[in-house]
């Protein structure tokens, strides 16, 4: 059997969508919305470019959606970040990015968000929790996690030219 082919698509200031092709040929799409829902929608065999069904899940229905469709293993240790009312998401450093060439401390971030950066990821490499006088660049995607309204202002934040 071959792999799925999956396509993703970033959607400016609604998420990411993403589109599954199943070896039946039937399309598939998912909109992450940043708010934590999820779209859901299923397209017509006979024409995959039309959609029959369109759902929308809450942030916790789509957890448990993804719970049924792969189940974690059980482990008391396990940290469920929606449970905790945390977000962890991937915001990139744009090459215009006013933060390009500077250090992670300028930005203030757990300041003035209250969230925290646990790691950058650069090309091929994972920075894990970078300290202060990490210098960002260009293209780094950082992993940032905290409450949904401190995620959006580190975008906010990351985002100024």
């Amino acid at each position: 059997m071959s792999a799925p082919r999956l396509r993703t698509t970033p959607l400016p200031g609604i998420g990411v969508q993403y589109d599954l092709v199943t070896r039946e040929h039937r399309h598939l799409s998912v909109v992450a919305h940043r708010d934590g829902a999820r779209t859901v929608s299923v397209y017509r065999a006979d024409d995959p470019d039309s959609c029959a069904q369109s759902m929308r899940l809450s942030a916790s229905e789509a957890g448990a959606l993804i719970d049924a469709l792969k189940p974690s293993h059980n482990s008391a240790s396990l940290l469920y970040t929606t449970d905790l009312g945390l977000v962890a998401e991937r915001i990139e450093v744009a090459a215009t990015s006013r933060w390009n060439g500077r250090l992670l401390g300028d930005t203030r971030m757990r300041t003035e968000t209250g969230t925290s950066i646990v790691a950058v990821l650069r090309r091929a490499e994972a920075i894990p929790s970078p300290a202060p006088d990490f210098r960002l660049a260009g293209g780094d995607r950082l992993i940032v996690i905290g409450t949904r309204e401190g995620v959006d202002a580190a975008v906010a934040i990351l985002g100024q030219e």
